[in-house]
């Protein structure tokens, strides 16, 4: 037998034939508690799992799950274990035995257990539990197909398909589902009904009535449905009806479909047999009622809905937005797949036409922005390249299918804008800068180290009033024109510090791999060749105009 590598996560406590099931903890910092707790006990690849009977071992990750694996032996090498299902579920129908066998325990009800294997499917999948007056078989996976005419009641795992005709029919159907808890597994029952949505219990909620598994939701079906219990459902053959019985049970079925399909016209179509149908039964009668009411109260709503979808086509339309003119074509068209009528087909055409004539437009600005962008020179100013592209990516955007040839070239844009220098933010707007006197742009040490050409003052000597009140007072700044000298020397020697330097880009050279002249762009798909920007630089440092 081949050997199978997946990590088991469940096993059973004390035996190979043990019916007690556990599940392994994931994490790392839960199995230390998980093996203090479990010390003295015995882990088994159980043969009611589906596996090999030998004994199993925790095994501890930090980098990954942790997993149960078979105990290290003499003949570990050769040995194969067969077991199918090893996941947290896989001993999903032992858990389902001890749950349903507590439960029943506690309510003073006997039952007997049986991991039945009809055609021989693995063990697991159906589970029998046989109570003193009927029987109940759990499918827990789809391997054994429902049998909704044999003398058990079926109950399905939530992956188990029901059709409506057998919800229609039966009113409901119960299902099962296991949730984990820790390190258990706890079980929660649900009804599903015609229409109805799913509604779970835990397990101490249900009972067993003559009807069967009842939860708190089936005596509000039966509540709801008005039934006598002549006509209560039971597990077995069908009962004899009425054929306009019949026909009722067919129109409600169709009004399911119709609903689940989004057809008005056939709801609309089925709402009109309703009312023609007569000879039912009066609580059918009341049910039928009760149908057609919903249904055109749902066809009243998608009609409403219909026509705001159109109102909104032609507003996309009349202002010209593609995108929602596209999406709103793909709504309709699902929406309306059942059929249309002349003057909405005539409104989807005129759209798809307009669609179809704005895309081509943007094609047509798409591809002469991508001509004019290429039509510059690899040595234009930067800034002017930068908001060529940026403008192309945009058309780009507004258009649906470019093509293989325009994306490429896209695609090439997009790998030279890398290479050029980011577009600087606008520098905030300046104020007028008041006029700094003299006196504060030269230092206090030279003040006195010129004479003054006003006042007369010598070298070393302070400037004084030449007229005036204070004539011959010393004045608390030099003259003007004393410190004027200073500040023209210092201005010529910034402006000589500060000269402007050449800075040369790789466009603005001769490519010496490739040969293309200055401003033309390298043989290569985005970036020139490094000897070129290389070249640039080495001009830039030697300051060549």
């Amino acid at each position: 037998m081949r050997g199978d590598n997946r990590q088991i996560q469940t096993a059973v406590l004390g035996g190979a034939e043990s019916e007690k099931p556990l599940m392994l903890p994931l994490e790392a910092i839960e199995l230390d508690a998980f093996r203090k707790r479990h010390e003295h006990d015995t882990f088994w690849c159980g043969l009611l799992l589906g596996g090999c009977g030998v004994q199993l071992t925790t095994k501890l990750y930090t980098d990954r799950v942790c997993h149960f694996a078979h105990h290290p032996g003499a003949d570990a090498p050769s040995h194969r274990c067969g077991r199918r299902a090893r996941g947290v579920a896989s001993a999903d129908h032992l858990y389902v035995k001890a749950a349903a066998d507590a439960w029943l325990r506690a309510r003073g009800t006997q039952a007997g257990f049986d991991f039945v294997q009809p055609d021989g499917v693995p063990i697991g999948s159906v589970l029998d539990i046989q109570l003193p007056h009927r029987k109940l078989r759990v499918h827990l996976d789809r391997e054994v197909e429902p049998d909704w005419d044999a003398e058990h009641e079926p109950v399905l795992g939530v992956s188990v398909p029901v059709d409506s005709d057998t919800l229609i029919r039966r009113w409901y159907v119960h299902r099962i589902r296991l949730d984990s808890e820790g390190t258990a597994r706890r079980v929660r029952i649900g009804t599903e009904a015609f229409a109805w949505p799913t509604e779970w219990f835990a397990l101490d909620d249900c009972e067993i009535t003559d009807r069967g598994l009842s939860t708190p939701a089936v005596e509000r079906i039966v509540q709801a449905r008005s039934a006598p219990s002549s006509t209560l459902w039971t597990p077995g053959k069908r009962q004899e009806e009425p054929a306009q019985d019949v026909q009722a049970h067919e129109l409600m079925r169709r009004l399911l479909y119709a609903r689940r399909t989004e057809s008005t016209d056939l709801a609309e179509k089925v709402c009109r047999e309703i009312t023609e149908l007569s000879g039912v039964s009066l609580q059918l009668q009341r049910q039928l009622d009760a149908a057609r009411r919903n249904a055109l109260a749902w066809v009243k709503k998608e009609t409403e809905a219909r026509r705001e979808l159109f109102a909104r086509l032609n507003q996309a339309v009349a202002g010209q937005k593609t995108r929602s003119i596209k999406t709103l074509l793909t709504e309709i068209k699902t929406a309306t797949r059942d059929g249309r009528s002349e003057e909405e087909d005539h409104t989807l055409h005129e759209a798809a036409a307009s669609l179809a004539a704005l895309e081509a437009a943007k094609l047509a600005c798409l591809d002469t922005l991508l001509e004019d962008i290429s039509r510059l020179p690899a040595n234009e100013d930067p800034w002017r390249l930068r908001s060529e592209a940026e403008q192309l990516f945009q058309a780009a955007t507004e258009v649906g299918k470019i093509g293989k040839h325009r994306r490429a070239q896209l695609n090439l844009w997009r790998t030279r804008l890398r290479y050029l220098p980011s577009k600087p933010r606008p520098a905030p707007p300046s104020r007028p800068q008041e006029r700094v006197p003299l006196h504060q742009q030269v230092g206090r040490v030279y003040w006195t180290m010129r004479s003054c050409p006003l006042c007369g003052a010598d070298r070393g000597q302070q400037c004084v009033f030449d007229g005036g009140p204070r004539a011959g007072r010393v004045r608390e700044v030099p003259h003007a024109d004393r410190l004027q000298p200073f500040v023209d020397e210092l201005q010529e020697q910034q402006k000589k510090q500060g000269a402007a330097r050449t800075v040369w880009r790789a466009y603005d050279v001769t490519c010496p791999h490739c040969g293309q002249e200055a401003g033309a762009w390298c043989l290569t798909p985005g970036e020139p060749h490094s000897a070129r920007s290389k070249q640039a630089r080495k001009l830039t440092e030697q300051h060549r105009p």
